[in-house]
């Protein structure tokens, strides 16, 4: 099932400022546990090492090869990773709305 051309479109250009929040989220944790002064500076690394990991398969998984076929999906993993307000997501039509609803 492919997604309405209008909706593409609105799609693209939310995945860009969905794609920025994600990045500034995950920059946002590094600094976090970098500069955690309760552990030391390994364990500190090994910790921003694994989020980084974590973090890339989910940003892959939402981000990479982006295509209509698999906008749906796509547009779900977006949406459960909390990166479009209510009012973006409103700029879908109803049905897409309702389909990339996370469960």
């Amino acid at each position: 099932m492919k997604i309405p051309e209008r909706d593409w479109k609105v799609f693209r250009r939310l995945q860009a400022i969905a794609l920025e929040r994600f990045c500034q989220r995950v920059l946002d944790e590094c600094q976090a546990t970098a500069s955690d002064p309760s552990r030391s500076a390994h364990e500190r690394y090994l910790e921003v090492f694994r989020l980084i990991q974590e973090r890339d398969q989910e940003l892959a998984d939402a981000f990479d090869n982006p295509r209509r076929s698999t906008a749906f999906l796509t547009l779900t993993l977006i949406r459960s990773h909390g990166l479009l307000t209510e009012e973006e997501v409103a700029e879908f039509s109803p049905e897409t709305e309702q389909t990339t609803r996370p469960g």
